[in-house]
């Protein structure tokens, strides 16, 4: 019987261990099959590239590290594994594939060979946005502000009183809404100069002008540009399209208090012989410029390639530029994408005159066959600057008044990609640019 009893209990122990083992074994087996979740961005296999940023950004909130895979699969990303990760995956509809840690491990150690033109960036932070926009602007009157929307990336707004009182700091990230910084109001004039919208958006900016001590509006703005640039010199990201680009540049070029405005915008007649006044010196993107001095022409200087341009809708696309992913890490993340042919699209400010583009400014985007740049990036102080041409890159030539785009209907745009790009960029672990 006592035998019985020892043989009973050494199989009960026996069965017991190797249950033990087992269930060791399965966690063991499911930890190294599923480590990692992959949201691939070619083309092929991703539905919805716009939320994947956004589902990226999700995860670093949760302070995740998120490893981008730049030049693998269209710029993928590798995600740490995890039931909550995989079902807001599901639920705003954003492809992704389950790695194992053999198969996480050997991606990276092809990655990392010298021979393949790929690198792994660390993702470390969710950068804190801003976008520089008046109060009342609806969320389609712009593109960044319309993306970041549909892909679920939290920003905050900021205008000027925030920024002349130093608030930028507390941002990593600045867009610049379609501005007029030169404080010619857009150079509507000609065309809505007794349209109620254009009216009511002169008295609301005179008020404010008059609100913040200053006599003009374009005195106000200057004042506005000096503080963003301080902001980027400082080591901030500032992001900018359409006409934000040029008249940027235009404002900081005259800020020694230069008119260039006209009497219906100011009161009073520009500075003869302005021109030769300004100081390319002060700029961040463009040099050797002339300014538009009349009024009643929507454009403000020669940079931009809008008017000169001869390339009929259908042919209108802009090629990227091929960095190196491991000597040149911060071009190559700027201009991940699933294709390295975008279509073009027009804003009041498209494209940018190659010949008036700082040489030490990196052209990121262009059309060759007008030799025009549409996508330009630079360094400035400890901080860094983006400028992309055109308003809106799923409507070719919008217009005031225009319907707002369905980003739904366009959930894989490389043009909304290359902006969603920029918003990702501070969140990378630096590494120093070698050419």
């Amino acid at each position: 019987m006592m035998c019985l009893f020892k043989s009973l209990k050494f199989k009960f122990q026996y069965k017991r261990k190797r249950i033990l083992y087992t269930s060791i074994l399965f966690l063991f087996s499911y930890t190294i099959t599923a480590s990692s979740i992959l949201i691939p961005m070619d083309a092929e296999s991703q539905k919805d590239h716009l939320k994947a940023y956004g589902i990226t950004y999700w995860v670093l909130v949760k302070q995740q590290k998120v490893q981008w895979l730049l030049n693998y699969r269209g710029g993928s990303f590798l995600l740490p594994d995890g039931d909550v990760i995989r079902k807001e995956c599901q639920i705003r509809g954003v492809s992704f594939e389950i790695l194992s840690d053999g198969e996480a491990n050997s991606i990276l150690n092809d990655i990392s060979s010298p021979s393949k033109n790929q690198e792994a960036v660390i993702l470390e932070k969710a950068p804190k946005i801003a976008v520089y926009t008046p109060t009342g602007k609806q969320p389609w009157d712009d593109a960044v502000t319309m993306v970041l929307t549909y892909a679920e990336i939290p920003y905050e707004t900021v205008y000027d009183e925030e920024v002349l009182t130093d608030k930028l700091v507390l941002f990593d990230w600045l867009h610049l809404h379609h501005e007029d910084f030169t404080g010619q109001y857009g150079k509507f004039y000609a065309s809505y100069k007794t349209a109620p919208w254009y009216l009511e958006g002169k008295k609301d900016a005179e008020a404010l002008a008059r609100k913040l001590s200053f006599t003009k509006v374009s005195e106000e703005k200057r004042a506005v540009t000096l503080k963003i640039r301080n902001y980027v010199i400082g080591g901030g990201f500032m992001f900018a399209m359409c006409s934000a680009t040029d008249s940027f540049d235009i404002s900081l070029s005259a800020s020694d208090g230069i008119d260039i405005c006209e009497t219906m915008f100011d009161g009073d007649p520009s500075e003869s012989n302005y021109q030769s006044k300004i100081d390319y010196s002060k700029t961040f993107a463009f040099t050797n410029f002339t300014l538009e001095r009349n009024p009643l022409v929507y454009e403000f200087s020669s940079i931009d390639m809008t008017s000169k341009r001869k390339i009929p809708k259908e042919s209108d696309y802009f090629s990227l530029m091929d960095f190196s992913a491991k000597w040149d890490p911060v071009p190559t993340m700027l201009c991940q994408n699933h294709t390295s042919l975008v279509k073009g699209f027009m804003g009041q400010t498209t494209s940018f005159k190659r010949d008036e583009i700082k040489p030490t400014v990196l052209v990121l985007g262009e059309n060759k066959l007008n030799n025009e740049a549409r996508y330009i990036h630079g360094i400035k102080g400890k901080g860094f600057f983006t400028f992309y041409g055109g308003h809106d890159p799923e409507d070719y030539q919008h217009r005031v008044g225009d319907p707002k785009t369905e980003l739904e209907l366009h959930p894989s745009s490389p043009g909304y990609r290359l902006i969603l790009n920029n918003v990702l960029f501070p969140a990378a672990k630096k590494k120093k640019q070698k050419t």
